[in-house]
């Protein structure tokens, strides 16, 4: 029976809107209702705890304090460990949420148990253990530390006072269950999470609706890329004459990582298309990811096989596939970007730098750039304006290369296209960028950040990477982009909680085998701020923000200031500005292979093809420092300026700084949040805002248009 012994030990299930006493909000197993009945005693009456579909309440305790920031106390309410995740639940009166967050994911104190990098327990009589699922507990703790792997630091402290019980099963509680994590939706077991949400954010979302249909940011779609109108209507925004939508892979028989659908060229038939899979590592053939309106068109793919040995027939049809039919086709591999190695390596260092404090005050900044993850930073920015540099200057066709292409090439082609394309930097833009760069193209999520237990060497934050240099192109041009800081420090979060299904996969295949084959929406509108999940779908996207925050916080994800836009071509009739025709080659044909290297080209036979003609550089794309650096005057160089709408930052030193608020939460002096609760903060911000507002509106509507709405005049 479900209410037998059996279920009393094993825990039952939480189901949403399920009403609890105060005094028993739990199920406790036989032989513990005397600490649960303390519940009421302790912290005094709360809200009942939030559960999800699946979710077992394993450990409880009341009367737990959370420990906030340096000279601003604690917090108290009870701690919560399920086998999902760890919650912690304050007590009236004592809220750390901000007013009107209802949300059932609200809290920024809630972990989910792969997150969890480090668990250390503290007393005053012995020294802190590290607690895993094998380790012994041999005190009783006083304090909780949690290390999360999104720079989260959250410290629980216990009382004496009854709690010792309490502490030491909840202690070894989380210790095992972040060992032995299972999520409910793998075997199946997946509810509406449409019920999940509380009846007063659907009255308040009621409330909210004509505020959010006349927000162009908040009612615009984020395609998901999961159904062929999706591809079609994407291909179409951009322009891209001589290019179609393919189903070739609609089964994943051809690539099994790759998306269903894929851009190829209008001229090339899918019978033909079928001849260059097995010339491609993991058969992951060159296909389109964005194209320019000056002509120029961007691809992906992974390095060519070793051992192909292509016929004549499928020579033909691998040069129709990267040259496109236009230009000479670029190869831009990612030998000058850091491996993997590195970029995990250099996230742990700064990792442990931020959280642990590894490095005294005077020794702090040296010790930041020895974890060189600001070296990585700066060198993905600076590929990256070499080739939207290239493709906004020539007519030409850059192929991105990869030996996977699932890791570096989906940061590569997301940060060119945020560079070169102003609907990528508007919020539905970039969330339907990183759907199609990331989550169609086959990033490994769950392997790079640590998800689910495998291998630790084929962890490292490509994403996360991704996102720094996304918030140094923001902060260099708060103006150009449509959302703000606050939106990527929950995107950054939102990847290691496993709540969505945008990262809970490697691939589309691996998605559409977890769940239900039905059908689909493949387009995430939202409707009243609440994701309404059709038949078959098994978990809401990450863009579903109701889920983890109220209307407030979300309204703070958009910068009403910035971002829109579209990219127009390439004004080649100043011929001040244009140095040569945009289809005309300093010394190269139209149907030319070259390499671009360290903004070098030179000419780069492909495999099939023998003998190797002499080196020969061609300046083209430079560096970054020299492109920022470069005055009015082309200086003889073949580059033209800058058309409108490219970004251009600048990578050199300072120029490139720590996201504080991301990396530097977990320390108690610097402990901001994600919306910078600390009244000193929001008093600092709200100057700065009304100086700029003031500024602005003292510049008049002319100057206003010409201008920066954020960088007034002097």
């Amino acid at each position: 029976m479900p209410g037998g012994p059996r279920a009393a030990e094993t825990g039952r299930l939480l189901p949403p809107r399920v009403p609890r006493s105060p005094s028993r909000p739990f199920p406790v197993p036989p032989g513990r209702a005397k600490s649960s009945a303390m519940n009421g005693e302790r912290g005094g009456s709360r809200s009942a705890f939030p559960g999800l579909p699946g979710e077992v309440v394993l450990e409880e305790a009341a009367g737990v304090r959370l420990r906030c920031r340096e000279g601003d106390g604690s917090v108290p309410g009870t701690l919560v460990c399920t086998n999902l995740r760890v919650a912690f639940l304050a007590a009236p009166g004592h809220g750390v949420q901000p007013p009107g967050s209802v949300a059932p994911l609200q809290s920024e104190h809630n972990v989910a148990l792969p997150c969890i990098r480090k668990l250390v327990a503290g007393s005053s009589f012995t020294k802190a253990k590290v607690l895993t699922a094998a380790s012994t507990l041999k005190f009783i703790p006083e304090e909780l530390l949690i290390f999360c792997r999104d720079f989260r630091l959250l410290r629980f402290h216990f009382h004496e006072n009854g709690l010792a019980p309490q502490a030491y099963r909840l202690a070894n509680a989380i210790a095992k269950a972040r060992e032995t994590a299972t999520w409910p939706w793998d075997s199946g077991d997946s509810s509406s999470w449409a019920e999940t949400k509380p009846e007063e954010e659907e009255e308040d979302e009621e409330e909210e609706e004509e505020e959010e249909g006349d927000d162009e940011e908040g009612s615009a779609p984020t395609l998901l890329f999961e159904s062929l109108p999706d591809w079609e209507k994407e291909l179409k925004r951009q322009g891209a004459a001589g290019w179609r939508v393919s189903a070739i892979n609609e089964r994943f028989d051809m690539a099994p990582s790759l998306p269903r659908y894929l851009w190829v060229p209008s001229g090339l038939l899918d019978h033909d298309l079928k001849r260059t899979f097995a010339h491609f590592e993991e058969r992951r053939v060159p296909r389109l990811c964005w194209h320019h309106p000056g002509g120029s068109d961007l691809l992906r793919s992974a390095g060519f096989h070793a051992a192909s040995e292509p016929g004549s027939e499928d020579v033909r049809c691998l040069e129709a596939l990267l040259r496109a039919g236009h230009g000479p086709c670029v190869l831009a591999d990612t030998a000058e970007l850091p491996t993997l190695a590195d970029i995990q390596l250099a996230h742990l260092k700064l990792w442990a730098l931020c959280l642990h404090g590894a490095a005294p005050e005077e020794k702090w900044l040296s010790a930041l750039e020895a974890t060189r993850w600001l070296d990585h930073v700066r060198a993905c920015l600076r590929k990256a304006v070499e080739v939207a540099s290239l493709l906004a200057g020539r007519r030409c066709c850059v192929l991105l290369q990869e030996p996977s292409d699932r890791d570096l090439n989906c940061l590569l082609a997301s940060l060119v296209q945020l560079l070169a394309d102003p609907h990528a930097r508007t919020l539905p833009g970039f969330q339907s960028l990183v759907q199609r760069e990331w989550v169609a193209a086959g990033h490994p999520f769950p392997r790079r950040l640590g998800l689910r237990r495998g291998n630790p060497r084929e962890e490292a934050p490509v994403f996360p990477l991704f996102l720094d240099c996304t918030w140094q192109l923001v902060r260099q041009f708060p103006a150009a982009f449509g959302f703000t800081e606050a939106f990527l420090l929950a995107l950054h979060d939102g990847a290691f909680q496993p709540y969505c299904g945008t990262f809970l996969f490697t691939c589309q295949r691996q998605r559409g085998r977890g769940g239900p084959q039905q059908p689909r929406g493949q387009t995430y509108t939202p409707v009243n701020g609440c994701w309404d999940p059709p038949a078959g779908s098994r978990l809401p996207p990450v863009w579903d923000w109701a889920l983890r925050y109220s209307p407030q916080q979300r309204a703070r994800f958009r910068n009403p200031a910035g971002g829109g836009g579209t990219l127009s071509p390439q004004n080649t009739g100043d011929p001040e500005t244009t140095a040569t025709p945009p289809d005309s080659w300093p010394g190269g044909g139209a149907g030319e292979v070259l390499a671009l290297a360290k903004g070098s080209l030179c000419p780069q036979p492909l495999p099939w093809r023998s003998g190797r003609p002499p080196p020969r550089l061609l300046r083209w794309a430079p560096s970054l420092e020299s492109l920022s650096e470069r005055g009015g005057g082309s200086g003889g160089s073949p580059i033209p300026e800058p058309p409108r709408g490219l970004l251009l930052p600048c990578a050199a030193g300072p120029s490139v700084r720590l996201w504080r608020r991301c990396y530097l939460r977990g320390l108690p002096e610097s402990q901001h949040g994600r919306f910078a609760p600390s009244p000193a903060g929001l008093a600092e911000e709200l100057t700065l805002l009304q100086d700029r507002l003031s500024a602005w509106q003292a510049q008049g509507p002319r100057t206003r248009a010409a201008g920066s709405p954020l960088a007034p005049s002097r």
